[in-house]
């Protein structure tokens, strides 16, 4: 899949997605071109575009086209990577994202966060439960959403581990299985650590109802299963499989118990009723999506 170019520069009055290139910018960008739930054009804003913490740049960019709303995607996401580098992952993650939301006071804007802002001691997390963030990369999702949702007409959305194909191949976490069973690698997967995965395309639909419903608040986005990290190992290696039948995907399956490195959070599975009874829709298991499964299932 190539991202998703702009084929014209005047944009007045377009649906902004930051993170374009990313995995769920460009299904985003894509999703609003192609099948268009959007009511407006869709410009796909990407670091080539854009470097979002050059707020000079941003106030410029934002007064020449005066977007109808921004889907906010584009973050440092990779936690190791905000745990090296933590001053450029409060200054992507959060400075950029409050100057952003400032810019989007009197338009629709919503966040994408994450599941990590949870310390995952309990699982089935609903959007009032209390954050406690184990990392970098979650502590500044913690902040972004706290400024976002100061806006009441604003949106943040948690999701979880996110499947599906980027522009640059790199992006997905099925992308970097894939990569690692290719270089010859054994996974080592936990048996007690758990995610509510979901395919972005899936993800995507969600964003672009909240956004052309205005709806604001926190919502819970991820797939209706809570799978171990073995469990999803699996069901990614058997997708690969029947696209590369001679693909090794060897693994280890291990216990977070022996675990010695950053905190993790054990059990960050999400409950995702919330924006399901106000979208009138059912999210997908993950488990039968990736068996071929529709997955947008409406009641």
């Amino acid at each position: 899949m190539n991202a998703v170019s702009d084929p014209t520069p005047s944009w007045e009055g377009a649906v902004w997605v930051t993170g374009a290139a990313g995995l769920i910018g460009n299904e985003v960008v894509r999703l609003g071109r192609d099948g268009s739930p959007s009511p407006f054009p869709v410009r796909g804003v990407a670091r080539a575009d854009l470097n979002l913490t050059d707020f000079t740049a941003v106030d410029r960019l934002f007064a020449a086209e005066r977007p109808s709303a921004v889907i906010h995607c584009a973050a440092m996401s990779k936690s190791p990577a905000c745990q090296r580098d933590p001053e450029a992952a409060w200054r992507i993650n959060h400075a950029a994202t409050a100057h952003l939301a400032g810019l989007s006071e009197g338009i629709p804007f919503l966040l994408m966060s994450t599941d990590l802002v949870f310390d995952g001691l309990k699982g089935g997390y609903v959007e009032a439960d209390p954050v406690n963030p184990l990392s970098v990369y979650a502590e500044t999702k913690v902040a972004a959403e706290t400024a976002v949702l100061a806006n009441p007409r604003h949106v943040v959305v948690r999701t979880s581990l996110n499947f599906g194909r980027s522009p640059g191949g790199r992006s997905a976490f099925n992308e970097e299985m894939r990569e690692a069973w290719r270089a010859g690698r054994t996974l080592d997967l936990f048996e007690d650590e758990f995610r509510s995965p979901i395919a972005a395309i899936e993800t995507a639909r969600v964003l672009w109802a909240l956004v052309r419903g205005r709806h604001a608040g926190l919502f819970h986005v991820a797939g209706r299963e809570r799978l171990s990290r073995v469990e999803i190992g699996l069901l990614v290696a058997e997708w690969f499989r029947r696209e590369e039948p001679n693909l090794p995907t060897p693994y280890r399956a291990g216990s977070l118990r022996d675990y010695r490195g950053a905190p993790r959070s054990p059990d960050t599975s999400m409950d995702t009723g919330k924006v399901e009874r106000l979208l009138d829709l059912r999210l997908p298991r993950f488990s039968r999506w990736m068996a071929g499964s529709p997955g947008w299932n409406r009641r």
